[in-house]
């Protein structure tokens, strides 16, 4: 077994974090924060903090519900140390009612509709949906999955 601060190459990072390799290929265009060391021939080796970092971004995808642009602003706001270790608080962005959300909830006021790159694209400034009522959403269809499985 390898030290926890050993380089680990991209194999072993896909196997550790569950994403196929050109996912991570994919990821480092995405997140300039994913910044493998290359030795000779392109191989990757990634550092443990790159590890932490590909596991935050993966759970904040597939777990939290996020976009790409949405992990891109986290990591933009809060920075890669708050996003690796899992203290970058998500906050809903959404005032709108969600299907199956909770009616007497408080609505959750909306974001400022620009960013330090002034207004943003009306497709990206529509409201998100509330993350608590997706993942509720979620846990429902996964109950009624493994109901029907025979």
């Amino acid at each position: 077994m390898k030290s926890a601060d050993a380089y680990r190459t991209i194999s072993e990072v896909s196997e550790d974090v569950g994403v196929p390799q050109h996912v991570l290929r994919f990821w480092e265009t995405k997140f300039a924060q994913v910044k493998p060391m290359k030795r000779g021939g392109g191989r990757r080796y990634y550092r443990r903090q790159d590890v932490d970092l590909i596991r935050a971004i993966n759970r904040l995808l597939y777990t939290d519900g996020l976009t790409i642009k949405g992990v891109q602003k986290l990591l933009r706001e809060r920075g890669v140390k708050a996003v690796s270790e899992g203290s970058a608080e998500i906050v809903p962005t959404s005032s709108e009612p969600v299907l199956g959300a909770d009616a007497n909830a408080e609505p959750v006021q909306p974001a400022e509709a620009q960013d330090a790159n002034g207004p943003q694209d009306a497709a990206l400034s529509a409201p998100l949906v509330d993350l608590a009522a997706l993942k509720g959403i979620r846990d429902r269809l996964a109950t009624a999955l493994q109901a029907a499985r025979p």
